[in-house]
């Protein structure tokens, strides 16, 4: 009872010192039996304390495996979100490049249309120091209407759509495809004009005879088609082309961006003269002729396609 009461009365030991003199001052034992109580009150106090060390460090150990666990399903939900907001991007942009290259192109054909043709001609024009000459061609076929209307609207698509595969086929410079300038990775220089008609640029070339020999080589491929593929009444009614070339000798960049406001217009516009004169002579010939920039004006140089005849004879 005096124990109890001791304890009820004072204060608690607060140490492992203090209840050690506790024990020393309030328990009437042996020198040998007090030794052996405060060894058993200190082992008690040691396992205490490696139990306490112990589950601490597990608390930790647990507490760090649930934070890693947490931070790694966070990495896989970011890197998720952006895997997603990636692919929306590459969507969109890709969308935008679709809708780009669509406004710039024939839905039927898939050649560029003449608005996009034209800057691409002007920016040509603007920027070529290569090639010692170039040519612009027009091309249509003739007697289109007749066959839209004895043959229908369907086959007279299909007239289109392959003299357009032909067309990108044959005009060409000097067997490779007449890139869109600039850039290697762009698409060839070819467009629809409108209805039947086709445009195409023949670039860097070194002499004006090369782009007759082009327009011949295309014009012969859609004369020599068989052209009952597309349609059997076209046996009796194969197609031909009418072709009108304007070759321009380059010259100067300073020469050309006098004209730069109107130059390309102006080639044209002398391409499709030559391409009506090609029809009305209903020879089954290419009307072409050579032109240079001379004191700010286009000025007419040979007729190849008089020289070409006159060959041929």
């Amino acid at each position: 009872m005096p124990l109890v009461e001791s304890f009820t009365k004072k204060e608690f030991p607060q140490s492992r010192g203090d209840l050690h003199a506790w024990i020393h001052e309030h328990l009437k034992v042996s020198q040998k039996q007090e030794s052996a109580l405060v060894a058993a009150v200190d082992a008690v106090f040691t396992r205490h304390h490696q139990m306490w060390e112990a589950s601490k460090e597990e608390a930790i150990q647990a507490l760090c495996a649930s934070f890693a666990d947490k931070m790694a399903r966070l990495q896989v939900e970011l890197s998720a979100k952006d895997a997603t907001v990636n692919s929306i991007s590459t969507y969109f942009e890709q969308l935008v490049a679709d809708l780009t290259d669509r406004s710039y192109r024939d839905p039927k054909t898939k050649l560029m249309n003449l608005a996009r043709f034209t800057e691409q001609l002007e920016s040509y024009l603007a920027l070529e120091r290569r090639g010692r000459w170039c040519a612009v061609g027009l091309a249509d076929i003739r007697r289109f209407k007749w066959y839209n209307d004895s043959l229908g609207h369907v086959v007279g698509d299909r007239l289109i759509e392959r003299v357009a595969q032909l067309l990108r086929e044959q005009a060409r410079n000097n067997d490779l495809v007449a890139m869109e300038y600039p850039g290697s990775n762009a698409q060839e220089v070819h467009a629809r004009f409108g209805g039947d008609e086709f445009c195409f640029l023949i670039p860097r070339l070194q002499e004006a005879a090369q782009a007759y020999a082009i327009g011949e080589r295309f014009r012969h491929a859609v004369a020599q088609y068989d052209w009952r593929l597309v349609d059997e009444r076209l046996a009796a009614q194969p197609v031909v082309v009418d072709v009108g070339l304007v070759c321009l000798r380059l010259g100067t960049i300073a020469e050309r961006r006098s004209l730069s406001g109107h130059l390309p217009a102006d080639l044209i516009e002398r391409a499709d003269r030559r391409m009506y004169e090609a029809k009305n002579e209903d020879q089954n010939r290419i009307s072409c002729e050579q032109v240079e920039i001379r004191d700010g004006e286009l000025v007419a140089l040979t007729d190849l396609s008089e020289a070409a005849a006159e060959s041929r004879d």
